[in-house]
């Protein structure tokens, strides 16, 4: 059966590659910046990334950490990992813990079982959020006793964020154990790459979104291209990003539509960067455009009333 170009654009080494411009990043989004101890990232206040170790079950051409995945050394040791834990027992500040990497289902259902059971103890973590890819990579290997160790989170509340860029990702296997996921009591959401050549049409992120939803997935975040060495030739430009969200919200349910955002390179953290549909005086009257770019005068709450419908602010349509 021939693959899918949207798959194939993604795992199979490009000659583009090799083309480095000049403001792209070893670590572009900083996690060296703010890792305090090996294994933690701690770039905002209430949350810290937790990463095991770094592998995956396929190597994906546009990773932000596509120069340490695979890479010996990254990942922790028994020691190393307790001393992670260590640094989120101390912190009561912390109250969400979210396991990336590398993909943490890589761990295998013991492994993984080991590390949930040791989060869910610490008494002042509400949520564990588990970012993994192997669903769509490797579903086979998402057996059951892996979906039931996903239960020694115990009270905690558990997400698991599905790792997703293209409908045809959505395979029955795949969908299978999304299933299985789902009815295990865990609410799954979804975070997309927006992806030239990939996903970069209203179409492709619509039929995307929508068949995340019908498989109980919400999508969560569509990401910016991150300034990753060698990865110029996926990226589109925030304008084009905006144009796409802006198509599709005026055609898909509030269920599929995710919060476009940018993670400010250098580790300053994620923003939404979605088209805005206000302006005008923040202290007054401000126009609001609606998803098919008619603009009309409103009050914002601070006291003012807008002009009559059909006088000073008559409905325009967006140039």
């Amino acid at each position: 059966m021939r693959a899918s170009p949207a798959l194939v654009r993604q795992f199979a080494p490009d000659p583009e590659e090799e083309q480095i411009t000049s403001e792209e990043r070893a670590d572009p989004i900083g996690d060296h910046r703010h890792g305090p101890v090996k294994g933690i990232v701690h770039r905002y206040p209430d949350r810290v990334l937790l990463m095991p170790h770094f592998a995956c079950a396929a190597y994906c051409r546009f990773c932000f950490r596509r120069e340490r995945v695979g890479q010996p050394g990254e990942g922790l040791t028994p020691d190393e990992l307790e001393n992670a834990l260590a640094y989120i027992r101390a912190r009561p500040v912390l109250w969400e813990v979210i396991l990336s990497g590398g993909d943490p289902l890589m761990l295998g259902p013991e492994r993984l079982r080991h590390v949930l059971t040791a989060l869910a103890a610490i008494a002042h973590l509400g949520v564990i959020r588990l970012h993994t890819r192997l669903p769509v990579a490797d579903p086979q290997r998402v057996s059951e006793s892996m979906v039931a160790a996903l239960d020694a989170a115990r009270d905690k509340a558990l997400y698991v964020v599905l790792h997703c860029n293209h409908a045809d990702e959505l395979g029955p296997e795949t969908t299978a154990v999304c299933r299985a996921i789902v009815r295990a009591g865990v609410p799954m959401l979804a975070q997309t790459v927006l992806l030239k050549g990939v996903n970069d049409t209203p179409e492709s992120l619509a039929a995307l979104f929508r068949a995340l939803v019908r498989r109980r997935i919400k999508p969560y975040y569509l990401h910016q291209g991150d300034l990753a060495r060698g990865t110029a030739h996926f990226r589109t430009t925030l304008a084009e990003g905006q144009a796409l969200m802006r198509a599709l919200r005026g055609e898909l349910s509030g269920l599929c539509q995710p919060t476009y955002v940018l993670d400010i390179p250098g580790g300053h953290g994620k923003v939404p960067v979605g088209p805005c549909y206000l302006e005008g005086d923040p202290a007054g009257i401000v126009e609001v455009e609606d998803p098919q770019g008619t603009r009309a005068g409103v009050a914002n709450g601070a006291g003012k009333t807008p002009p009559p419908e059909g006088g000073g602010g008559a409905l325009t349509r967006r140039p």
